[in-house]
């Protein structure tokens, strides 16, 4: 059998289409005929093109064995070895009904041809059809293999805790509450809650980033992150199905079931088209008959027949999913996850983006960026991170964090002044730590100056004296400024930044970052009326970019939604239309580049088989066109438009 995959109603010559069949009126066909990586798959055509160029050469040598039946049998062996699929898949859809199909024309035009005594013709059809299979199932394949090197993190089976010891399960058995074991070099399976004391994770498969993440107990552990330490176990969380990788993994391998509007309008073309096409060649056959003087039916047949083969939509309706399916596959290479190929073209579009701050353009996470003391640094760090050990607060974290200190004073007499900070016997020494107002309380003089500052600042004193101040901020992405110029090169034209935080430190990122527009202080309804104040512009095609579930509002609102998947929240990456696996802010530049270079190759692609067939047509009806002629403007521009759609996976972005 040759290459002869997924045919359907639409006039889709073999296109390999990943989308579930999603209803009884949708008549796909999902004929699979062996894995096109094999030499089965190829042995039909070359069998079929080894006897066709030797036929051929006997033709024009004029071997006197090599006539009449032997002739005819040889080709028809040649045409039988790659024309059966398409003339089943003729006869499966008329039984279906529909009759007008590519495979319908290409049928009639062969066996015409054959009957005219056009062998060599008729065979080459049905071969070069066949090769532009082969091409197109390879081209399919590799924008396929880069999405399944995301199936490939997600582990076949889970050690779970049954009866009184560690069972091998598959993960979708596995309930919420089980508690999993992890052996260094195993990835997870399921989203759990991390019950030994702390492990580093590889956290490649769902952010693309090979930097080890430390994970502490009763912190989250997401399914496909690779265990780096030693044996740790974790309570499950969600069930196989709902883990942030499954989700993410079922998102790809439907994207392409939302058709983008050029390629929902070119399906809907070829089905008025085809038939259109078939009338004409008749009436070319016939027509003639009361015009022409010399009037040969056989002349005017294989015209017909030219025109047949010529007409064929193959290029048009098999490059142009080609092309919107290797654009998501691009994408996915990227870290980028569409939805479904109409994102592709909407994106495109984008003039304007809203990004949220925390999470988004910042890491989400409190750091350290500025420490100013009256007492030795050193010292004072000794002091400040032994009293804020001693607090579980973020803030108190990220202070003991930047100390990274071997050992820490001892620490006695902790009390904790609610809205105020900590105050605490440290080595001997009375230690307060926290915001001017415990300063105050305790009359202790600072410099004024530190009451303006935008950041959160904690401020020390020890035995009664002003020691010092650390001041913290959520630290910016490092591609952060890099994806701001890039979305400005890219054409967006407004940039702004919403966010609940305070005003003066979200205006403070804006001006580090260079986005346009800054507002702070919103409440999740807050962003909302933002959103819809930027929308009241018609002009304004409006990409949101967020990561929490106070974002999930404004991602469904917007025209196009793009969530940071890596660890941003469910409702989120549910409710947007594109996901950002990596996290990371410069990515979204990327993915307006790669709807852009897929749209681009699309518009080619109809450019082509529109102009190529238009003047092949006119010299077929005018006789000035042979069957070869045909047969390079039907597969040949689709050859062609198949290698140009192919050319985004080799892109680099």
């Amino acid at each position: 059998m040759a290459p002869h995959q997924n045919h359907n109603e639409d006039g889709c010559c073999g296109h390999q289409r990943p989308e579930k069949h999603q209803s009884d009126n949708d008549h796909d066909h999902d004929h699979n005929h062996g894995d096109s990586s094999s030499f089965k798959t190829y042995l039909p055509v070359i069998v079929s093109l080894a006897l066709l160029l030797t036929a051929i050469a006997f033709d024009q040598l004029s071997f006197s064995f090599f006539t009449s039946y032997l002739r005819l049998a040889w080709y028809l062996v040649a045409y039988f070895l790659v024309a059966w699929p398409v003339i089943k898949e003729a006869f499966a859809t008329i039984v279906k009904g529909d009759v007008f199909t590519e495979f319908l024309l290409m049928t009639l035009a062969t066996i015409g041809a054959l009957a005219l005594g056009e062998y060599p013709e008729a065979v080459a059809v049905m071969l070069f059809y066949s090769i532009g299979e082969l091409f197109q199932n390879a081209a399919v394949n590799r924008a396929k293999n880069n999405i399944k090197s995301l199936l490939d993190v997600r582990p076949d089976t889970a050690m779970v805790y049954r009866n009184g010891e560690y069972q091998t399960v598959k993960p979708q058995d596995v309930e919420i509450g089980d508690t999993l074991q992890l052996k260094a070099g195993e990835k997870s399976a399921l989203d759990g809650e991390l019950l030994s004391d702390s492990a580093s994770f590889n956290t490649a498969a769902l952010t693309g980033e090979s930097k080890p993440s430390t994970i502490r107990k009763g912190e989250t552990v997401l399914a496909g992150m690779l265990n780096l330490d030693g044996v740790v176990s974790l309570k499950v969380t969600k069930r196989f199905e709902d883990s942030a990788l499954s989700r993410i993994l079922d998102l790809v391998q439907n994207a392409s079931a939302k058709k983008a509007k050029t390629e929902l309008l070119i399906r809907r073309f070829a089905k008025i088209y085809t038939p259109i096409v078939f009338f004409l060649a008749v009436a070319l056959v016939f027509v003639p008959y009361f015009f022409v003087a010399n009037y040969q039916f056989n002349d005017w047949l294989y015209r017909a027949l030219v025109f047949l083969v010529i007409s064929c939509p193959c290029a048009l309706v098999i490059s142009i999913p080609l092309g919107y399916f290797g654009g998501i596959g691009a994408a996915s290479a990227n870290g980028i996850l569409f939805k479904g190929s109409n994102y592709l073209d909407l994106i495109t579009k984008v003039n304007t983006v809203v990004l949220d701050k925390t999470g988004t353009l910042t890491q989400g996470v409190f750091k350290v960026n500025e420490i100013q003391t009256e007492i030795p640094e050193q010292q004072f760090l000794t002091y400040l991170a032994s009293l804020e050990n001693q607090s579980t607060h973020p803030i108190a974290k990220a202070v003991v964090a930047y100390a990274n200190l071997k050992e820490l004073l001892p620490v006695d007499e902790v009390k904790e002044i609610a809205g105020h900070g900590l105050k605490a016997m440290v080595n001997g020494a009375t230690v307060m730590a926290g915001n001017g107002k415990l300063l105050k309380q305790f009359e202790i003089s600072y410099p004024e100056a530190l009451d303006q500052k935008v950041e959160t600042t904690v401020l020390m004193a020890v035995n009664g004296k002003y020691a010092g101040f650390v001041s913290i901020a959520d630290e910016i992405k490092p591609d952060a400024k890099q994806a701001i110029t890039a979305l400005h090169t890219a054409g967006v034209d407004q940039i702004v930044m919403l966010s609940g935080d305070k005003t003066a430190i979200t205006q403070k990122v804006a001006d580090e970052l260079g986005v346009d527009q800054a507002h702070g202080d919103l409440l999740p309804e807050g962003k909302v009326e933002k959103l819809e104040s930027i929308k009241k512009d018609v002009t304004r095609v409006v990409a949101f970019v967020g990561d929490g579930i106070n974002d999930a509002p404004v991602l469904a609102l917007s025209d196009v939604g793009m969530a940071m998947g890596a660890l941003g929240s469910d409702v989120a990456i549910e409710t947007a239309d594109v996901v950002i696996q990596n996290d990371m802010p410069s990515k979204i530049a990327t993915a307006i580049q790669i709807g852009r270079a897929t749209k681009k190759i699309v518009y080619q692609n109809i450019s082509l088989a529109f102009g190529v067939k238009a003047i092949v047509l006119i010299l077929g009806a005018g006789g000035l066109a042979t069957m070869w002629e045909a047969v390079f403007a039907d597969v040949g521009v689709a050859f062609l438009a198949i290698l140009n759609a192919v050319r985004i996976q080799r892109m680099k972005f």
